[in-house]
């Protein structure tokens, strides 16, 4: 009999964690970090999930992040799922009908108005998921995710570990000489940094350009 309660016992948390997150109400979680930190990766896995509970998923990326794939959403560790690339966040709204969670990544790269876009899906009862980096490569937040932050309710803080020291990173340190914010790259064009070694490699590029 304790065998057959046990069994019973547990068929109801597998099927609870099935379907909670088909029972969870309108929300806003953001994923932000620096580069390499798995952001995307987060991403991706809370979305899977999603799937996994027979929810209507839709994922949206910015066109331009064309690095991995033209139409898909791509962590650095090559997991992907399928996205739909837009240029403005007005977009969202009219492609995410009918829909129980909303995945967005590289929020960054959107315009402020993605803020009430998310505002309005969660209202709608929606569960928005929402990946960026929350600073550029000069260590200012980035884009709408300060905002995005502000208003998300829940934000998880991703950390890659600095390639100079092994600390937890705290930016994303560009590598090559280019002053317009928005550069898309790699490893070949950015490196994660803690605060420290970040101050460091400041220094040593201000007395690169003095020399």
């Amino acid at each position: 009999m304790h065998f057959f309660k046990r069994i019973s016992n547990f068929a109801t948390i597998m099927y609870n964690n099935q379907n909670g997150e088909a029972r969870r109400p309108g929300r806003i979680e953001v994923i932000c970090g620096s580069m390499f930190s798995g952001k995307t990766e987060e991403l991706i896995r809370r979305l899977r999930r999603a799937q996994f509970a027979r929810q209507r998923v839709e994922i949206f990326k910015p066109a331009i992040d064309t690095r991995y794939s033209e139409e898909e959403v791509v962590s650095h560790d090559k997991n992907h799922i399928t996205s739909t690339p837009i240029d403005s966040s007005a977009s969202i709204l009219l492609l995410a009908s009918d829909i129980d969670v909303v995945g967005i990544d590289e929020a960054q790269f959107f315009d402020i108005g993605l803020v009430s876009v998310c505002n309005d899906l969660a209202n709608r009862g929606i569960r928005v998921i929402i990946a960026g980096l929350d600073m550029d490569y000069k260590g200012v937040p980035f884009g709408p995710m300060p905002s995005l932050c502000a208003i998300a309710d829940d934000v998880t803080k991703v950390h890659a570990i600095c390639v100079k020291c092994g600390s937890l990173a705290y930016v994303s340190h560009r590598t090559v000489d280019n002053d317009r914010r928005v550069l898309l790259g790699e490893t070949q064009e950015y490196e994660p940094l803690c605060r420290e070694c970040y101050q460091k490699a400041l220094e040593e590029e201000k007395k690169r350009k003095s020399l």
